[in-house]
């Protein structure tokens, strides 16, 4: 093999897959990133055998052919080029390549690609288009509430399906770990309909994230029963999904609460951050929320350090509520408000709350209490 390209090409693609690359493996070839040059192109692909991300580069091809490299040594060495280099790769032996890039020379060695995995795709049930601005959305605003529990490993992505909400196709995505839920919804793309419900694992889910950063058009996305597929620009993500049954998560969310209190998300989230400076780990970071009379107040007690509390105006019918919560969870949630008030809809201090933008029905979060 022996080519020729721009070093800014090169790394931008070895941005997208050297990520998916474990730091530690127990197959020496999952460490590499698999090189083939063609036809005008270079195609990089890593995989970790759950993910496999692929991405073509236009380059020179004097010499077509395939090997494999570390690929976190490779992704350092061309970060560390002069901005616009030109790189070549030349294969010097089955097990030992030469990269130059002005006077800069390195001889990496090689694995051979035979044994390098191919993560089948097999047959995709469900394909359609979504914009990439939606589909970023319906991430951001759900995988906080993704769980790191591995005892239940289907609360350890988030649970896409296609539904009808009045009678409109809708495509939900929901994340919950237990203590809070996340649920975001968009208009149903056309050839969602019917598809799986599925669950998308929390590396693949943070992965496509940052392939989404800043990215423009559509993201077309195939769907089986065990795989997923997004393919944008010249970057194709494969994985695998998470095997279970997600919760029935309507089963949770409220349907009966009546106590609605509307409050500034900015003022609020100041507010919640500043008292639980002094809050507890071992008492779960709880603040305490006292409404009365158009007033609400935040306090905190830590018998180690004191006490901290803070008022604040707000809309609330009802003359007096208390409840307590966990303050990192509710500043997740209030991070997650585009509105300039956040609603809050409370049945009883022992109940879930729902938590809603000002007007915005396409998004909603429930948040376990606690006693304090």
């Amino acid at each position: 093999m022996k080519v020729t390209l721009e070093r800014n090409h090169l790394l931008k693609s070895l941005s997208h897959v050297h990520r998916v690359v474990e730091r530690r493996n127990t197959y020496p070839i999952l460490a590499n990133v698999l090189l083939k040059a063609a036809e005008g192109r270079i195609d990089l692909r890593a995989t970790d055998l759950d993910i496999e991300v692929t991405e073509s580069v236009p380059a020179m091809v004097a010499t077509p052919g395939t090997t494999t490299i570390p690929a976190h040594t490779l992704y350092e060495i061309v970060r560390k080029l002069a901005d616009g280099a030109e790189v070549r790769l030349e294969t010097e032996s089955a097990d030992q390549m030469l990269l130059t890039s002005g006077r800069s020379r390195f001889h990496l060695a090689c694995l051979s690609p035979d044994s390098f995995p191919d993560l089948k795709s097999g047959t995709f049930s469900h394909e359609f288009a979504i914009p990439a601005a939606s589909l970023r959305e319906l991430i951001e605003r759900t995988q906080f509430a993704i769980s790191n529990e591995e005892t239940r490993y289907y609360l350890n992505g988030i649970y896409v399906h296609a539904l009808e909400v009045n009678g409109v196709p809708t495509l939900r995505v929901v994340a919950t770990d237990g203590h809070r839920l996340a649920r975001a919804e968009t208009d149903a793309p056309a050839g969602s309909k019917g598809m799986p419900g599925i669950i998308i694992p929390k590396k693949t889910v943070g992965e496509v994230q940052k392939l989404l950063d800043g990215a423009e058009g559509d993201v077309s996305v195939e769907v089986s029963d065990t795989k997923i597929r997004f393919s944008l620009g010249g970057v194709v993500l494969l994985s695998k999904l998470i095997e279970g049954t997600f919760p029935d998560y309507d089963r949770v969310t409220p349907k009966n609460n009546d106590k609605a209190m509307n409050v500034d998300r900015a003022a609020f989230a100041t507010a919640v951050d500043r008292v639980s400076t002094i809050a507890s780990e071992r008492g779960g970071k709880a603040v305490k929320l006292s409404v009365k009379e158009g007033q609400l107040e935040l306090s905190v007690t830590n018998p180690d350090h004191g006490t901290a509390s803070e008022e604040l105006a707000v809309e609330f019918e009802p003359e007096s509520f208390e409840i307590g919560f966990n303050a990192r969870y509710l500043l997740d949630i209030l991070a997650q408000i585009r509105s300039e008030n956040a609603v809050f809809l409370f049945n009883d201090a022992g109940s879930p709350t729902l938590v809603r933008e000002d007007g915005d029905v396409k998004a909603l979060y429930v948040l376990m209490p606690m006693r304090v």
